[in-house]
């Protein structure tokens, strides 16, 4: 089967006035709400690897943590300064679903739907609030559903190009992206056309993404693809719950009210004559759902390919509102306003710190890690005060996580703190500390088997309370004082190392 070729004629105009009145309400509502409750865990680690630029960490890529140097030098070391990133992020991929929405043909309506849909969805709002991975990796996959989609519609195999360039930065962000393109590919050849593989463009498409990828995949194979140790940790540990969540989850990610919306688009591409020729993404999502259950991904990870769907579902589903009377679109609205205020409550900082609780923190346990970071550090300068003056210079101060760790390094100068080292993820590259540190050892965090044979006599002299009774990972944090190692820090640093 060949491409069908479709002339550029026949596209919808592109609803710009509308799509980019979503965007800027979008921008404006992220904004407004950026700067509440405080950093992520993860965002302070973005922040210190960005510190200390390298073409990989041990964990990811180099463009989070590139971006959040960037967004802080910019904008302000501060949450809502970080955080301008994401919310661009968001707003580019409102806009990427609208004009995916116009492939399938959608009209002025269905591309605002769209929008307004991916705007207000549950998991869209939460990677738009903070700064992750999983911000750029939304933009790139639906970039890379975008460009496919124009090269089966057109039969221009030249698009092979952009689509190299987009999977090489997305997987400059996150490898993530390479279940995209391997599901992608495996529908392809099950449903075609495969004809669009049978160029030489496709070649050059291929090389422009390895040429993107060659630093990291350079420095991943000079420390020994350490990324894969860490995934090969992350599905150990979580692999049977992320199993059990997976088709559970799908159903609220993006938000309950919008499953009939993309299933309808799932049904739509596999079915209706006239997008026979992107029937390859109906089959896409279940074959990128299959491999992320068979390594133990976590549920999220093919929740953009439902952006794809719900683009595809908006004509349809609009069709059958028109269709129907002023009581099925009255209660339409009303489950969309349900749906968008729900989604709005999980994903946004909009309660007092003190209603993080329940349903909240079970849907988006993420609002509760931006919680309580000051005063730990507090917490752990007033035990570092314990320690003898005369000790204090040559003294350590060590933490279990890299958030702990990120925590002290940018709120512990304030209070009097040294600079932080730990033996998690990247922070245990840019360890030790010096062999000359011969002094006792502040550790926060539990102690591992690992610790407490490095250090032996452990005594816990305070505990951290986040200051508002959350539930969160870092509630009741225990701070220890250990006496000195007898061996030099060289030697048991490696024995101390973690990677999840």
């Amino acid at each position: 089967m060949t491409a069908v070729a479709v002339p550029r004629s026949t596209l919808p105009r592109f609803a710009a006035r509308p799509v980019a009145a979503v965007a800027v309400v979008q921008i404006a509502v992220l904004t407004a709400l950026s700067g509440r409750y405080g950093f992520h865990r993860d965002e302070l680690y973005f922040i210190a690897a960005g510190n200390r630029p390298a073409w990989g960490y041990v964990d990811q890529p180099p463009i989070t943590p590139l971006l959040a140097r960037a967004a802080t030098t910019l904008f302000g070391d501060t949450p809502s300064g970080l955080r301008v990133v994401a919310t661009l992020c968001g707003a580019a991929t409102t806009v990427l679903v609208a004009l995916v929405a116009r492939e399938f043909g959608g009209d002025r309506r269905a591309q605002f739907a769209a929008a307004a849909a991916t705007a207000l969805s549950g998991y869209v709002l939460v990677v738009s609030h903070m700064l992750s991975t999983n911000s750029v990796d939304m933009v790139m996959w639906t970039a890379i559903g975008l460009l496919g989609l124009r090269l089966l519609r057109t039969g221009d195999r030249r698009w092979w190009l952009a689509i190299g360039a987009a999977a090489g930065v997305g997987a400059e962000n996150k490898w993530l992206v390479l279940v995209l393109l391997a599901a992608l590919g495996i529908a392809l050849l099950g449903t075609g056309p495969r004809a669009v593989f049978a160029s030489g463009w496709t070649i050059a498409g291929a090389a422009v993404a390895v040429v993107l990828m060659l630093p990291q995949l350079f420095w991943q194979i000079r420390h020994g693809f350490p990324m894969l140790t860490v995934a090969g940790g992350i599905s150990a540990d979580d692999g049977t719950k992320n199993r059990l969540l997976f088709v559970p989850m799908q159903l609220v990610y993006l938000s309950p009210v919008l499953v009939p919306v993309w299933i309808s688009g799932l049904v739509r591409l596999w079915r209706a004559p006239e997008l026979r020729w992107a029937r390859a993404f109906a089959l896409s999502y279940p074959v990128a759902c299959l491999m992320l259950l068979l390594v133990g991904g976590k549920p999220y990870y093919a929740v953009p390919l439902l952006l794809i769907l719900l683009a595809a579902g908006t004509d349809p589903a609009l069709r059958w509102l028109s269709q129907g009377g002023t009581r099925r679109r009255g209660g339409a609205w009303i489950l969309a306003a349900a749906g968008a205020v729900i989604s709005v409550v999980i994903g946004l900082p909009v309660l007092p710190v003190a209603a993080l609780r329940g349903p909240v923190l079970a849907f988006n346990k993420d609002q509760g890690e931006q919680v309580g970071w000051p005063e730990l550090a507090s917490t752990v300068a007033r035990a570092w005060q314990r320690i003898p003056p005369d000790q204090r210079a040559t003294a350590v101060l060590l933490t279990g996580n890299y958030g702990q760790a990120g925590a002290l390094e940018r709120f512990g100068p304030a209070l009097g703190l040294p600079r932080p080292y730990s033996n998690h993820m990247s922070y245990a590259d840019w360890g030790p500390p010096p062999d000359t540190m011969t002094g006792p050892v502040l550790f926060v965090g539990k102690l591992r088997p690992a610790i407490l044979a490095a250090f032996g006599d452990c005594q816990r002299i305070a505990v951290n309370d986040n200051g508002a009774g959350l539930p969160n990972d870092e509630q009741g944090t225990a701070i220890s004082l250990c006496s000195p190692s007898s061996e030099p820090w060289s030697r048991i640093w490696p024995r101390l190392r973690t990677f999840y």
